[in-house]
This record gives C-alpha cells, structure tokens and sequence, in this order.
C-alpha cells in the first residue's frame, strides 16, 4: 500500500451533504471522490474537464458590436411589427 496522508478541506456544508448522498448513491465516500479525481488529474495534466469563464467568442464579441452599431444608428429602419418586418422582407 502506498504512503498515504491526511489533508482538510474547508467547504459548504450543505454542498458537501449533498455531494455525500449524490456519490454515495455511486457506493463511494467523499475522500473516494476526491482520489479520483486528483488521479484523473495527473492522468490529463490538470483539471479532468473544462474549466473556463462563460466569455463570449470573437464571432459573438463581434455580432454583438454590430447589433449595437445597428440599434443605435437612426439610418437603421426598425419594426415594432413582425407582420410588418416579415411582410418587408418578402419584397
């Protein structure tokens, strides 16, 4: 058997009842959970899924100028209407 170690964990305890019962229902206790996933970790080199900020690509960043541009720019017809949007696009 490996050298093994103890470390605490400071979290929410209403996070951690409900991360008990969730894996728990897998047949696995929290510090299961946790070797796991730091041995997924070593496995792919870091975090074992995505992580990242909910940012906007370049295309969205630069449709959403463009919407700006166009809402603000008095030369833009608008409509209030979809009939009325639906029945000028036909022409």
């Amino acid at each position: 058997m490996a050298n093994s170690t103890n470390f605490s964990v400071r979290m929410d305890s209403d996070i951690k009842k409900q991360c008990e019962a969730l894996y728990g229902e897998l047949g696995m206790n929290l510090t299961t959970v946790i070797n796991v996933f730091l041995r997924q970790s070593l496995r792919v080199g870091g975090f074992p899924f995505d992580v990242r900020l909910d940012q906007p690509n370049k295309e969205t960043i630069a449709a959403m100028l463009e919407a700006e541009r166009i809402a603000q720019d008095p030369s833009v017809k608008g409509y209030t209407d979809p009939d009325e949007m639906f029945a000028e696009l036909k022409k």
